[in-house]
């Protein structure tokens, strides 16, 4: 046996236990996940709202049910921040000329602010495609 066979036995060796190390991690990270979210319920719930106890299996799928309705299927951190895509942004802003590069800054912007203007009125002047107030901005609270 070669050194070759010898680095690539002990890899493939490596990679199982690691994935085997994963699984098992996963599965006391569930158990413990799980049992956290029921001993709060039990402890506050029930003196709270009057609502019942609920076993481990229930907790487990409260802690799914959330999972699925406040951060959906994306996969978490990772999705979003992959090298390739943060490169590929890169990529394309390196590209673009000041003018582009402060368009895409304005829309943005425009997209991502805030939708309540300072003093409290819902702020829609001013959007492409809707016409803007007519009454005119609201006088600033003193």
């Amino acid at each position: 046996m070669n050194m070759n066979e010898q680095f690539i036995r002990r890899g493939v060796r490596f990679r199982v236990g690691k994935i085997i190390g994963i699984v098992i991690l996963g599965i006391i990270g569930v158990f413990v996940f799980g049992s956290i979210v029921m001993l709060l319920w039990n402890a506050l719930i029930p003196e709270i709202f009057h609502l019942q106890q609920i076993n481990f299996w229930q907790a487990l799928g409260l802690l799914i049910l959330a999972k699925i309705l406040f951060s959906g299927f994306r996969g978490g951190p990772r999705a979003y921040g992959s090298r390739w895509k943060r490169e590929a942004l890169k990529e394309g802003w390196a590209n673009m000329t000041p003018e582009q590069q402060e368009k895409f800054r304005q829309e943005w912007g425009r997209r991502c602010r805030k939708p309540f203007a300072p003093d409290g009125r819902f702020d829609r002047a001013e959007t492409p495609n809707r016409p803007a107030d007519p009454a005119g901005p609201a006088e600033p609270k003193s």
